[in-house]
């Protein structure tokens, strides 16, 4: 199913550099970057906490209103603080409508594995996969089956039932899940202690003979 446009509120931003965007995130804002091919980038805000929600709805491809006309936009870069993880700067990428576009999509497992069910174990492999499409085709999420996955078994990206309208650009031979059996658990075997035969004195150092050796030479 392909996902809905969510408006992203946008303001404009006329002062730049390192002071004004400490400033403008102190009011609860973040610097924003907007781009596309071949035009000048304009310089943008967003209410952080907006801006959040936005991203936790799990959309891909926003509308924004932009100088009087509404434009589509993707969000190509996040950048985050070093220590606190606050997001202190977005890069927003224009999309065209009737252009394909190249997207990363997230892969999400469904059902039980058959492997599983006998003992095995779950491995995913990969967690998401390159696709090439129009913006309005572009979905939430591939769901990848794994109920007949069976024990030491595998699902390519080959193997995955794809709509007509995305182009997988990720390699077919690229292993997405397997189902391998448990690791077995090996138990230590204990060192051999050399056992000393009745009567049978440890030997002692070369170093510590030598010297016995010239001790006796000199009496």
């Amino acid at each position: 199913m392909a996902q809905q446009y969510e408006q992203l509120n946008i303001a404009d931003r006329t002062e730049t550099g390192g002071r004004s965007a400490r400033s403008i995130r102190n009011s609860g804002l973040i610097p924003v970057n907007y781009y596309y091919k071949g035009e000048e980038n304009i310089n943008l805000t967003v209410i952080q906490n907006e801006f959040l929600k936005s991203m936790r709805s799990g959309h891909r491809i926003f509308k924004v209103d932009l100088k009087g006309s509404t434009q589509y936009v993707m969000v190509k870069e996040i950048q985050y603080h070093p220590v606190t993880d606050d997001v202190i700067h977005i890069d927003l990428m224009r999309v065209r409508r009737d252009e394909k576009m190249t997207i990363s999509v997230s892969l999400e497992l469904i059902g039980s594995s058959v492997g599983v069910k006998e003992g095995g174990v779950m491995m995913q492999n990969l967690t998401s996969i390159e696709i090439s499409c129009l913006p309005a085709d572009v979905p939430e999420n591939i769901t990848v089956d794994i109920s007949d996955l069976e024990l030491n078994a595998n699902l390519n990206v080959e193997d995955l039932e794809i709509p007509e309208e995305l182009e997988v650009l990720t390699s077919g031979d690229i292993s997405v899940v397997s189902c391998q059996p448990p690791k077995e658990e090996v138990e230590e075997e204990p060192e051999e202690e050399l056992e000393l035969e009745e009567g049978e004195a440890p030997e002692e150092e070369d170093g510590k003979d030598e010297s016995e050796e010239e001790k006796s030479k000199e009496s």
